[in-house]
């Protein structure tokens, strides 16, 4: 009996029909996967490069004394609208009076060193808001001579979904920014020096 059944495994061994199909079900699932994961990652390489070319395209725009905000942002979206179907836009425009400013906080007496405006700290009110800010920048695309920090965000779903990969997944974001300064169009207005307290 044991004689038998190593003969049959020896024919078997010998034969070649069907190896082919064997190996293409191996095979195939890890090709697909390792196709499709480059046209994901080609879209977005592509996606980002246009993104980035047309952010610096409207910020350079914005920068104009002429400028048509809206008509800056709706010039992305028409450029990356078509890399990235279905995909929705995020922007924002902070502006600042000098590049230094970027990301700089307001100035304020810091009693306890612990790097925020406590309560009872005083503070410079710079961008007239009222409150102490960690970020000098005022909302908007500022005025004439104004360092403007341009920024964009765009969420989309993948044309190409690569299997066996995390539901989270299905959704990317890419993010673009562009430092511009406005034109020197008129006097550029400096920062407040009113005085407040934190609370």
């Amino acid at each position: 009996m044991i004689a038998r059944r190593l003969q049959c495994l020896a024919k078997l061994r010998s034969r070649e029909e069907g190896v082919s199909t064997v190996e293409f079900a191996l095979v195939a699932p890890v090709f697909l996967t390792l196709l499709v994961s480059m046209f994901d990652l080609g879209q977005m390489a592509y996606g980002i490069s246009v993104l980035n070319g047309a952010v610096q395209k409207a910020a350079r725009d914005s920068s104009l004394e002429i400028t048509d905000l809206g008509r800056a942002d709706a010039m992305v979206e028409r450029q990356v609208a078509p890399i990235l179907p279905g995909a929705t836009f995020h922007s924002t425009r902070t502006s600042y009076v000098d590049y230094a400013d970027i990301g700089r906080a307001e100035k304020w007496n810091d009693a306890n060193n612990n790097g925020t405006c406590d309560a009872g700290e005083s503070f410079v009110d710079e961008n007239g808001n009222g409150d102490w800010d960690d970020d000098i920048g005022k909302d908007g695309n500022g005025g004439a001579d104004d360092v403007v920090v341009y920024r964009v965000e765009v969420t989309y779903e993948p044309t190409f979904h690569v299997p066996f990969l995390p539901e989270s997944w299905k959704q990317r974001k890419l993010k673009s920014t562009a430092i511009k300064k406005n034109q020197p169009f008129a006097n550029q207005q400096g920062y407040g020096s009113s005085a407040g307290i934190c609370s």
